[in-house]
């Protein structure tokens, strides 16, 4: 059978066929919007295609995380997706679950996004706002050097992601921020619209 280019709807539908999690829903469509922001801003053409695999990169987690990435791409091999796919969403668990480097701009651009996210997420939920939408750089490199905030996310993997890419840390945060406010609804991180600025005030000082 010849190989098969995924649609959205398509792999939203597969996305939903194997997790029921709430959090890694809202995982998948933050990591889906940072990824076509970025194919915007680096000028790729086909967002779709950066979009399809921010969406599904953690397809297997919930019913497999012993297995992670592996079991991905015995799951998309099945349904005759591309290589570039399936290797794309593969190499997002370099040095961790798999073996396969981030090579492509594509992958790097994952690799790096997918766990600063989750530091995002952390940092915006704990706002008097609990909005990404107001969400400032500052307040997520204050939480950044806080070692036991979010510890589990590996701040030397986005480091050494933007490394990768050639570009600064702080141009990284900033624009993944701006990737998840697109979706701010969807991902739980719209909040009330109606930030306290003097609460907002002493959470900056923080």
């Amino acid at each position: 059978m010849e190989t098969i280019i995924p649609t959205r709807s398509q792999a939203f539908e597969l996305l939903n066929e194997y997790n029921s999690n709430a959090s890694l829903l809202r995982h998948a469509l933050a990591v889906e919007s940072v990824m076509r922001h970025f194919a915007e801003i680096l000028g790729e053409p086909d967002r779709e295609k950066w979009g399809v695999i921010g969406l599904v990169h953690d397809l297997d987690y919930e019913r497999y995380p012993e297995s992670h990435c592996r079991k991905l791409r015995e799951i998309l091999a099945e349904r005759h997706w591309p290589e570039d796919y399936i290797r794309a969403v593969e190499s997002h668990g370099w040095g961790r679950c798999t073996d396969v480097e981030p090579r492509e701009r594509m992958e790097k651009v994952l690799y790096t996004i997918d766990e600063l996210t989750g530091l995002i997420a952390a940092v915006a939920v704990l706002r008097p706002s609990k909005s990404v939408l107001d969400l400032p750089l500052k307040s997520v490199k204050k939480k950044w050097k806080d070692k036991a905030f979010a510890a589990g996310v590996d701040r030397a993997i986005i480091e050494q992601g933007a490394k990768s890419l050639g570009m600064e840390l702080d141009i990284v945060i900033s624009e993944t921020i701006r990737g998840m406010q697109e979706v701010a609804e969807s991902i739980g991180l719209k909040g009330d619209g109606r930030p306290n600025r003097r609460k907002e005030a002493l959470f900056e000082n923080l």
